[in-house]
């Protein structure tokens, strides 16, 4: 399948990632120019790969990106793992949870780990892309998943940024290990502004090159636009981040 953004077509193609314990579904987005692009693995939020992250994907790559998207709960089976509605709204919002939170719970630190590293070796070997160092990006879970996955390479993840996230979570061992340039962009009621100079203590503390802000007046959820947490305005202050932090470190 192919799109038109502006001049740049960007197809998407359907994959099979093979990982220890299977294969994780994924699908990827590149312009269709015939050259070799930086490569970003983007990790979805919880509720998966979906229209809007596919929309996501193809506007990223339209930029001059391979991206591309796994499924991190293929173990539970391929997209869509449960069925969603078309919209996320409050009503919505307990029964999806109810089937996603095992699933997250489930979903270790070693299984992170291991599927990382299955993620970067099957994007880095992609004929679409140019060697060298990649980013990795990520909302909600999926971007402890990207904090996780430059915490364990840091000789290869150039660039990491991660959108109404538990950065925190990953824990100071593990922030201590980036490298990466990094931005995180936290939802106004994820974080106290005293929790947010704690995280950034951490982060200095580690010597990362890093910006880490809260966004005004978000809730999480901020970039989706399928949900009722959406807000235009900082998806669109998601997107200059997330482009600049790209330029500078790829």
């Amino acid at each position: 399948m192919s799109r038109w953004l502006g001049s740049v077509i960007v197809p998407t193609q359907s994959l099979r990632i093979p990982t220890p314990d299977g294969q994780a579904d994924a699908f990827a987005a590149f312009p269709d120019d015939g050259e070799r692009h930086p490569g970003v693995l983007m990790y979805p939020d919880g509720f998966g790969i979906r229209p809007v992250l596919r929309e996501m994907a193809r506007q990223l790559a339209g930029h001059g990106y391979f991206v591309l998207v796994p499924n991190p709960f293929y173990r539970h089976g391929p997209t869509p793992v449960i069925d969603l509605p078309e919209y996320i709204g409050e009503e919505a919002r307990p029964g999806v949870f109810a089937q996603l939170m095992p699933m997250i719970e489930a979903h270790t630190t070693e299984r992170i780990l291991r599927d990382a590293d299955a993620y970067l070796r099957f994007l880095t070997a992609r004929p679409e892309v140019v060697p060298g160092p990649i980013a990795t990006t990520g909302y909600c879970i999926g971007g402890l998943l990207a904090t996780h996955t430059a915490a364990a390479h840091p000789g290869q993840v150039a660039a990491l940024a991660a959108f109404h996230a538990p950065v925190g979570a990953a824990g100071p061992d593990s922030l201590h290990r980036i490298t990466a340039k990094a931005h995180f962009g936290h939802a106004e009621t994820d974080l106290t502004p005293e929790a947010l100079g704690e995280l950034n203590q951490t982060l200095d503390a580690a010597g990362l090159d890093h910006t880490s802000e809260i966004y005004p007046g978000t809730v999480h959820g901020f970039t989706m636009s399928d949900t009722d947490s959406f807000d235009p305005a900082a998806l669109k202050r998601h997107w200059e981040s997330l482009l600049a932090l790209l330029g500078r470190a790829l």
